[in-house]
């Protein structure tokens, strides 16, 4: 006797992995219709060709070690794109999502609301970083710039840069109410975290005790282990490690603050 025909049914863990690629796909259309993500990820190489462009900033200058201004500023942007992303961009997307219910709506279906956020999170990050390298590849071709003789190194802290940024924005997602406040809690944090990269006054060039504060912030550490592996060094265990327990002790704050409604 013959058999009835079955139909396969797809393994679980491979329905999964369609709805994570549906869920990302979903979120790299709704990120690029919004300009203001788009102007996130030029803003920074565009910052930096203007600052190219004053002839002070691209003489040699004894004080900074034989370096331009522009050399220095090379690292300094490309950690404005990962700040930008982390602090600006991420946390009212996610927090906007909680304050309509999308994912309160979303656990009730088989795709689960940490879908929605760990596709948020890549493509924010993907988006930094391409930001970032954007900036290196601005100072060479502009400014003939040198690259990192230290790429490992280099690409190592961006990495770490990238995923301290990224937990500084859940966090502030975890305890802002509205994307108004999470906008506005970034916006507080977000400038202090650009002094802290030199902005406005190299982190070298700081007085040695404001220096030393800097360096055990996230993106003062960053700086300089960017610095370190421009230079050909690899970057000082202390600065990554620096950065490493800001991305783990502000991952576990959102993830204990965090509210899914």
């Amino acid at each position: 006797m013959t058999e009835p025909a079955t139909t396969a049914v797809p393994a679980a863990g491979t329905r999964g992995a369609f709805a994570r690629i549906a869920v990302l796909r979903s979120e790299v259309r709704l990120y690029g219709r919004d300009l203001s993500n788009v102007l996130s990820v030029v803003f920074p190489p565009a910052l930096l060709l203007i600052l190219g462009l004053v002839p002070t900033f691209r003489e040699v200058n004894e004080e900074l070690d034989g370096l331009r201004v522009i050399d220095l500023y090379v690292p300094v942007v490309a950690l404005i794109s990962l700040i930008t992303a982390g602090l600006q961009v991420f946390p009212p997307i996610l927090t906007g999502y909680r304050e309509l219910g999308i994912l309160r709506r979303m656990s009730t279906t088989p795709v689960r609301p940490a879908t929605l956020l760990s596709a948020q999170m890549w493509l924010n990050g993907v988006a930094a970083l391409v930001s970032a390298i954007s900036c290196l590849a601005v100072g060479r071709l502009a400014f003939d710039v040198a690259l990192p003789r230290e790429v490992g190194g280099y690409a190592l802290a961006l990495l770490l840069a990238a995923a301290a940024s990224l937990a500084m924005g859940a966090l502030v997602a975890a305890v802002a109410k509205t994307a108004k406040h999470a906008t506005g809690i970034g916006t507080a944090v977000y400038f202090p975290a650009l002094f802290c990269t030199g902005l406005w006054v190299p982190v070298r060039s700081m007085p040695d005790a404001l220096a030393t504060a800097v360096e055990f912030t996230p993106f003062g550490a960053a700086v300089r282990a960017l610095d370190q592996a421009a230079a050909g060094g690899w970057p000082d265990w202390s600065h990554l490690a620096v950065l490493a327990a800001w991305t783990a002790v502000t991952s576990a704050a959102a993830v204990r603050w965090f509210r899914w409604e």
